[in-house]
C-alpha cells in the first residue's frame, strides 16, 4: 500500500494528498503532490493517499484502514484531491472514498486537482469534484486546477495558477488553524 505518512512537524498545518487515479504512482499523483508542496512552502506532505493501492477495501465500509485514513484527511488543514478526468468527472474509485466522508467530514481546506487530454474538460474541477468537496465539509477558497496530461511534469503548467491561489490557500489555512484554536481555548 503506497499511503505514507510524515512523522516530524513541518509547523502548524497539516497537508494531506488523495488521489483517485485507478493507476499507483501516478502522472495524477506527481501532480497532486508538486501542488501540495508548493502550497506548503516546499514540505512533503504529511499523508499521501493513492487510492489505487487500497484496492477492494474501498469497498468494504468496516475496513479499519480506510477508515483510518478517512480519519487523517478531514483532520488535515490542506487536502489536496486529485484525480484524472474521466467521461467529464473526476474517477469511481475517488467517488468510493469520498462517500465515506459525512457532510462535516473534512475540515481544512481543500484544493480540487484534475488531469486531462484537452482543453475541453478544463472546468471538470470546478463543476464536478469542487461541489462534492464542499459538501463534505471542505472550504474551497480558490478555482480548482486543470492540468493537461501532456504538461503533467512541467512546473509552468501550475506557475499561474499557484500565483493566483497560494496566498488564498495560505491565508484561509492560516485563519482556520487559528479559528480551532480559539474555539479550543475557549472550550478548555
Amino acid at each position: 500500500m503506497t499511503t505514507t505518512t510524515r512523522a516530524e512537524s513541518r509547523g502548524p498545518a497539516t497537508v494531506a494528498v488523495v488521489v483517485g487515479n485507478p493507476k499507483p504512482a501516478s502522472r495524477t499523483l506527481g501532480a497532486a503532490t508538486h501542488v501540495a508542496r508548493e502550497l506548503s512552502g516546499g514540505a512533503n506532505p504529511d499523508l499521501v493517499v493513492d487510492l489505487a493501492t487500497l484496492g477492494p477495501a474501498l469497498l468494504d465500509w468496516s475496513d479499519p484502514t480506510v477508515g483510518r485514513l478517512v480519519d487523517q484527511v478531514g483532520a488535515a488543514d490542506l487536502v489536496v484531491v486529485a484525480s484524472p478526468t474521466y467521461k467529464g468527472t473526476y474517477t469511481g474509485l475517488l467517488k468510493l472514498f469520498l462517500d465515506r466522508f459525512a457532510t462535516d467530514g473534512l475540515g481544512g481546506v481543500a484544493v480540487p486537482v484534475m488531469l486531462g487530454a484537452g482543453p475541453s474538460h478544463a472546468l471538470a474541477p470546478e463543476l464536478t469534484l469542487r461541489p462534492v468537496l464542499t459538501e463534505i465539509g471542505g472550504t474551497v477558497p480558490v478555482r480548482g486546477l486543470y492540468v493537461r496530461d501532456a504538461c503533467h511534469d512541467d512546473p509552468g503548467a501550475y506557475a499561474e495558477w499557484l500565483e493566483r491561489a497560494r496566498p488564498v490557500v495560505c491565508a484561509t489555512v492560516y485563519a482556520l488553524i487559528h479559528d480551532r484554536r480559539n474555539r479550543a481555548g475557549a472550550v478548555a
